[in-house]
């Protein structure tokens, strides 16, 4: 692990100041993926700014419905919250279905949508990686490339995001509400706050030089009685997805009415499975219907030369989830 400087920041303001005046510093939350990637010489900050003292852990209902999830909120937190439980299962299901219980209590809220790719090739500093050094190539195209992406992938990348809770939190429709230099907010629709890779894969979202994410906005949903989250992996701990599908039901008898698919483990963003939905909308809640739309979502699939499989599994999961959702 190389020098770096370490500082506290006593509010919000002072840590985006913090952060604004030196482009290679790093906010230390919980640490448990930034630690890691200093520790292999893959992140290299020269400055770590401790936000642990803020005040931005609380979980609260929001006028007009829904809920806000403080970003220093660890995962277990927001998973056992009782209005997570209640009012987004979707939610409490792919937090508890990652990592292990010792990450889930130290790892935050906002700090989960920030994880980086675990593509081999980016922790091993001695192969190519435009992630981790631009312009140098991309080992996994050619490489072993069974757990990266089929869709959404350029030359320059084919890794993976790697987070459970980004998938569940794209098919709640959350936003994410940041702090910017200067003092003014913003809140970025989930679906835009990560990125594909196309020709500058080293930016993994939309954040700016400085930004804060403060908290995570979800909105209010009719599918917490229809929902499923349901990943895939090589064993069945502490593993990241082959493949996983977050789905959320609308119902009227069996009748779907919308519904909310997106799926994990198979590109560089969580991704929404749009024309699925599309099909599905006012279709009888079937498994020949959910077939058809597992169909329609690896039309698109571009398969690398170890990861052909995914389209079949990515189909079975796609399907299997649906019908544990139809259960409810």
């Amino acid at each position: 692990m190389r020098p770096f400087k370490y500082t506290t920041a006593s509010t919000p303001t002072t840590a985006v100041g913090l952060a604004q005046s030196n482009p290679n510093a790093r906010f230390l939350a919980g640490g448990t993926n930034l630690i890691d990637l200093m520790k292999e010489d893959v992140a290299r900050p020269d400055e770590l700014i401790d936000i642990n003292s803020l005040k931005l852990n609380s979980i609260s209902a929001i006028t007009g419905g829904g809920i806000s999830l403080g970003a220093l909120g660890k995962n277990t937190e927001a998973a056992n919250h009782p209005l997570v439980r209640k009012n987004y299962p979707l939610l409490t299901k792919a937090i508890l279905a990652g990592a292990s219980a010792q990450i889930r209590n130290m790892a935050t809220n906002g700090g989960n949508l920030l994880q980086r790719t675990r593509c081999t090739y980016f922790y091993d500093t001695a192969m190519p990686c435009n992630k981790r050094e631009p312009g140098s190539g991309c080992a996994a195209l050619q490489g072993i490339n069974r757990m990266h992406a089929i869709f959404g992938w350029s030359e320059n990348c084919v890794a993976v995001y790697p987070s459970d809770m980004a998938i569940a939190l794209t098919a709640l429709k959350a936003r994410v509400k940041v702090l910017q230099p200067g003092g003014t907010t913003r809140s970025i629709p989930i679906e835009d706050f990560h990125r594909l890779p196309g020709e500058q894969p080293q930016h993994d979202n939309t954040l700016r030089t400085g930004e804060l994410i403060t908290a995570i906005e979800l909105p209010p949903n009719d599918f917490a009685a229809h929902s499923a989250y349901l990943k895939v992996r090589d064993r069945n701990s502490y593993a990241f997805a082959l493949v996983s599908v977050a789905a959320g039901l609308v119902l009227k008898g069996n009748t779907i009415l919308s519904s909310q698919l997106v799926m994990g483990g198979v590109a560089h963003k969580p991704w929404a499975l749009k024309a699925a939905e599309q099909f599905l909308k006012n279709k009888a809640a079937t498994v020949d219907n959910f077939s058809k739309a597992a169909e329609i979502t690896m039309q698109e699939a571009r398969p690398l030369n170890h990861n052909k499989f995914k389209i079949e599994l990515g189909k079975r999961t796609l399907i299997s989830a649906l019908q544990t959702a139809l259960k409810g």
